[in-house]
């Protein structure tokens, strides 16, 4: 199968561009091939979305919704046929595809709600005679920058406010997952939605994403990635005086007091820590658990660990698939090699599965250090894959101290029965999210999503917040009074 980019409401076929194939991470197999396209991709795609904004921003924001839930019909329609080719293309086991799934379908409705609301404000005027207000205005082109690890869901947490709210979008998936891209382009076209309005290019973030952040015509950047990476697009973005909204890393800890309800907080140190196999943004990567429950906590997670199949996620009682690639297999074998030289105890797991089923993927088994010290770097850098760090705390003072001690801010999660604890824990821990008796994963569409600190730059995707992103405030003052009217000025009597 060979995959086109999308551009102008149609595919493109360009056979002097390289292709690059896209690989099943649990086997191997070869699922198809996807162009790295060049800047006259990008120059292409970005002038299709301009000449379509003018008219798509004049199309009433209920009818641009209406576009969205049909969308959504769509996707809930070929929930299970996409679902099965993300897990082929990702190797999240297949309950979880079903879910990011239906986050898109989610998103697409929520979203197409907005298309009546896109509230601006009414205000009273400090003079006579005068109206004011504020309005949502649309931005023009968008361009999109979207990961491997959730290809169809951050995506439409970014691609579905920026249209409703009247912009068109450019979007460059990860090479690494093409295949949902190309999927939802093809829902796009089925639902008609105008010539220019969504477009999809293919190709490496160096050469696609360059040349989506420096062309002059892109006025908005949304990027979801690494932070070493996303940094790299605040400081282009910067130069170039985008708006650029920022989501990356994560490094985020569940925090169990003595009081907790141990196996709650087992069954989600399991969830948040091994689902997606550890490649989640808000993956657990941290258990900083009090001293008085740490042995008995610890033992519960090696036997629930024990419980765990790993394999093909499109096998359902899988439960942990595979990393994206060799190179992720390699990074998270380093750092687990760096956690035993600097002392940490290894309790389960710490090895690359090799051997057959596992010899034609890229399989990690699920691992937890324990005796680890604040300061070491396994408890300190994002390894993006199945690795818990335990680290022993005294109080509840300790445990917020250490959670907010890592340069991320992205999920946090607290268990304990005690409701003074809860609320100071909420109030303290300096993440964008919060979860009590919960997890570090599960955020759900209609709420903000995002971090502080290294996690990104001050915007949200998802819920209403996300449409800060793609819209600017436009202040509007009516003065009906027929006279000069001049506000702040002091007048005599």
């Amino acid at each position: 199968m060979e995959i086109r980019n999308f551009i102008n409401g149609k595919w493109i076929t360009d056979d002097g561009l390289e292709t690059v194939p896209v690989v099943n991470p649990a086997n191997g197999e070869q699922l198809a091939t996807v162009p790295l396209s060049t800047k006259a991709q990008v120059d292409e795609a970005v002038a299709a979305a301009k000449r379509a904004q003018k008219s798509w921003a004049l199309v009433p924001a209920p009818k641009r919704a209406d576009f969205l839930y049909e969308i959504g019909y769509k996707l809930k329609e070929k929930k299970e046929h996409l679902a099965q080719i993300l897990t082929k293309e990702m190797g999240k086991v297949i309950e979880e595809a079903r879910g990011e799934v239906q986050e898109g379908i989610d998103m697409a409705f929520y979203m197409a709600g907005e298309g009546r609301r896109l509230f601006g404000e009414t205000t009273p005027s400090e003079l006579a005679d005068k109206f004011a207000m504020s309005v949502r205005a649309p931005i023009g082109v968008v361009g999109l920058i979207t990961p491997w690890n959730f290809p169809i869901a951050i995506a439409t947490w970014k691609a579905f406010p920026a249209i409703v709210s009247g912009n068109t979008v450019v979007w460059k998936p990860a090479t690494e997952t093409p295949l949902m891209a190309y999927e939802m382009a093809k829902i796009l076209e089925e639902v008609g939605l105008p010539e220019g309005v969504a477009n999809v290019v293919f190709g490496a973030g160096s050469t696609v994403g360059t040349a989506m952040i420096e062309h002059p015509d892109v006025k908005v950047i949304s990027f979801t990635g690494s932070t070493e990476t996303g940094s790299k697009v605040a400081e282009l973005g910067g130069k170039h005086l985008k708006k650029v909204s920022l989501e990356m890393g994560g490094k985020n800890a569940v925090i169990v007091m003595d009081d907790a309800n141990l196996q709650l907080a087992v069954d989600a140190i399991i969830w948040s820590a091994f689902g997606t196999a550890g490649q989640r943004c808000t993956a657990c990567s941290r258990v900083i658990v009090h001293k008085d429950v740490k042995t008995e906590l610890e033992s519960m997670l090696v036997k629930s660990i024990g419980q765990l199949t790993i394999g093909d996620g499109l096998d359902p009682t899988v439960k942990v698939g595979p990393v994206i690639n060799q190179a992720a297999l390699e990074k998270i074998n380093r750092y687990v090699e760096i956690g035993k030289k600097e002392g940490a105890t290894l309790l389960v797991g710490g090895r690359v599965l090799s051997t057959p089923p596992f010899d034609k993927g890229y399989y990690f088994e699920p691992t937890i250090f324990t005796d680890v010290q604040n300061d070491m770097v396994i408890a300190q850098e994002e390894i993006f894959g199945p690795v818990v760090s335990i680290i022993e705390v005294a109080s509840l003072d300790e445990a917020i101290e250490v959670n907010n001690s890592v340069k991320f801010g992205l999920s946090s999660s607290i268990f304990s029965q005690d409701v003074n604890k809860i609320f100071k824990a909420q109030r303290d821990l300096d993440t964008g999210i919060v979860y009590v008796n919960a997890g570090t994963t599960g955020a759900e569409i209609h709420l903000p999503f995002g971090g502080t600190k290294g996690t990104g730059n001050g915007h949200r995707d998802s819920g209403q917040a996300a449409l800060d992103v793609y819209t600017e405030w436009k202040s509007i003052y009516v003065d009906y009074s027929g006279k000069l009217q001049r506000a702040q000025i002091d007048t005599e009597n």
